[in-house]
C-alpha cells in the first residue's frame, strides 16, 4: 500500500500592488438627489438634538448611583444606631459601662486601676538626667528671637528642630545682628 499526501491547503500569496486611489474620480460617481440631502439634514439634526439630551440622560444616572448608594449608608447607620439603642435599653450593659467608663463601683466592692499597664516597648524611653546646676545660655536671646522670626519668614521649607543641640559659638570680636 502506497502512502499518498493530501495536496497542501496552502496557496501561494500573490503579491498585491498598491495604486493610489483617485478620489476625484470616486466622488464624481456620487450622486446626491433631494430626498438624500433632506434625510442627511434630518440625521445630522436629529445627532444635534440628541446628543445634548444623551448626555444629560447619562449625568442624571449617574446622580441617580450616587444618591442610591448615599441612601444605603445613611440606612446602615440608621440600622446601627437602632442596634447601639436597644444595647442602651438593656439594663445590664448600662452598668457594664457605667463600672468600665466611669469607674462605678457596688458598695463593698474595692477597685484595683494599674498604671503603665502598656507593654515594654511602648512605654516611653528614659530621658537624660536632669542637672542640679543652672547653666548660662551662650547666646543673646533677643537677637536669636529675630533671627529666627525672620528665618521662619524667609524659609521655603519647613527644617526639622534640633534639640539638644547647642548652638554654634559666635566667633570674638563678632556682634550678634541687633545688638550695638
Amino acid at each position: 500500500m502506497a502512502k499518498t499526501t493530501a495536496p497542501s491547503s496552502r496557496t501561494p500569496r500573490r503579491r498585491v500592488e498598491r495604486r493610489p486611489v483617485d478620489v476625484r474620480g470616486w466622488l464624481g460617481g456620487i450622486r446626491l438627489s433631494g430626498f438624500m440631502v433632506i434625510m442627511l439634514g434630518l440625521v445630522v439634526l436629529a445627532a444635534f438634538v440628541l446628543v445634548p439630551t444623551i448626555g444629560t440622560y447619562v449625568d442624571q444616572r449617574q446622580q441617580i448611583a450616587a444618591l442610591e448608594a448615599a441612601v444605603e449608608v445613611s440606612r446602615e447607620e440608621v440600622a446601627e444606631l437602632e442596634a447601639q439603642r436597644d444595647r442602651w435599653a438593656d439594663p445590664a450593659y448600662i452598668t457594664t459601662q457605667a463600672r468600665e467608663r466611669l469607674y462605678y463601683v457596688r458598695p463593698g466592692e474595692v477597685v484595683y486601676l494599674v498604671d503603665n499597664d502598656l507593654p515594654p516597648e511602648l512605654l516611653p524611653q528614659e530621658s537624660a538626667p536632669v542637672s542640679d546646676e543652672v547653666e548660662q545660655t551662650r547666646t543673646d536671646w533677643m537677637a536669636q528671637l529675630v533671627r529666627s522670626v525672620a528665618a521662619a519668614g524667609l524659609a521655603q521649607t519647613v527644617k526639622t528642630p534640633t534639640v539638644g543641640v547647642p548652638d554654634p559659638e559666635p566667633t570674638p570680636g563678632a556682634t550678634p545682628e541687633g545688638t550695638p
